[in-house]
């Protein structure tokens, strides 16, 4: 394994590590690496320093860009949840129930959000109707424990 300092057009630096030098190449030619900061796939090589710096130098780079990475999920997370609650419609503990009647035909179909235990989880999705766990705690629910 090697493993390098890579650089994404938007000059965030991050490690990654290849087989080799030819894997490198051929991943970052095919636009298979992303920047875990923005997520271009414009990435180059950085300019690599012999490896001397104190371990406490490469744990406060390590924190910082984790730091960085953190940010970014979280912004994306708040742009996510802003969509959600702007453009679908809240159907709360009848989300099981709305959601079979959008699949089956029986409503228009439309987005919708609401809540839903494992077990009506797992029985949506075996019937083939598709759902996405929610990361984050909607406004909706955060009235309820208020």
């Amino acid at each position: 394994m090697i493993k390098f300092d890579l650089i994404c057009e938007n000059e965030h630096i991050f490690e990654a590590s290849f087989d080799d030098s030819r894997s490198y190449e051929i991943q970052r030619k095919k636009k298979l690496i992303e920047c875990p900061f923005c997520m271009s796939n414009k990435v180059t090589k950085s300019v690599m320093a012999p490896n001397v710096s104190s371990k406490s130098n490469k744990t406060n780079k390590i924190k910082k860009n984790q730091d960085k990475m953190f940010a970014n999920y979280n912004k994306q997370m708040t742009k996510i949840k802003k969509e959600i609650e702007e453009n679908f419609t809240y159907v709360g503990k009848k989300f099981p129930e709305e959601a079979r009647k959008i699949h089956y035909g029986e409503k228009d179909e439309k987005p919708i959000y609401g809540e839903a235990t494992e077990k009506e989880s797992k029985e949506l999705v075996e019937e083939g109707i598709s759902l996405v766990k929610l990361p984050f705690e909607t406004k909706e629910k955060s009235k309820k424990k208020n």
